[in-house]
């Protein structure tokens, strides 16, 4: 149970847990703006706590702009959507397009997302060598939105619209 929280300007900001949203709201820190499902529920001896899935803070906090993300399968795979960049496949690895093994650099701007089956058939080759075309033009994530999407794991459908996604 993960919660979404937005600046006072609606900025994304983070996603914390459950029980870090709930004592937000008792510090009178935070507004809710989305209710979470019904199910989700922290009891306590007299309360029962429903569980916000979207909150947004009460006061404006600056937010440093240049926060790194770093370069793993897992960020590159959150940063495609889960789609192989050559074939438009469900994608489980990542791969330079122009191979390190012809010192291509290990940047954003240089890694997709793939499948396993495109992944192993182009292997140490380059694009123009293969023929093929990317689906996709990799570029570096920054901002709030992006480590939110790389670090928070799933995106629920409450949080598309403050992620500025498509629900």
């Amino acid at each position: 149970m993960r919660t979404l929280i937005l600046n006072a300007s609606y900025e994304p900001l983070c996603v914390v847990s459950a029980r870090r949203a709930i004592l937000l709201c008792m510090d009178d820190k935070i507004e809710i703006i989305e209710d979470g499902p019904e199910d989700r529920v922290f009891h306590s001896q007299h309360l029962d706590f429903h569980v916000p899935s979207v909150i947004r803070l009460k006061r404006y906090v600056k937010v440093p702009r240049n926060r790194s993300i770093p370069l793993n399968t897992r960020t590159v795979l959150a940063r495609d959507r889960h789609k192989c960049a050559y074939c438009g496949e469900k994608a489980t690895t990542m791969d330079h397009i122009d191979p390190r093994k012809n010192f291509g650099p290990h940047l954003w701007e240089n890694v997709v997302a793939a499948c396993q089956r495109c992944n192993n058939k182009k292997g140490y080759r380059s694009l123009e060598e293969m023929g093929w075309t990317l689906l996709i033009q990799p570029v570096k994530p920054i901002g709030a939105k992006a480590s939110i999407i790389a670090f928070g794991g799933a995106v629920q459908e409450e949080w598309k619209s403050y992620l500025g996604m498509a629900a």
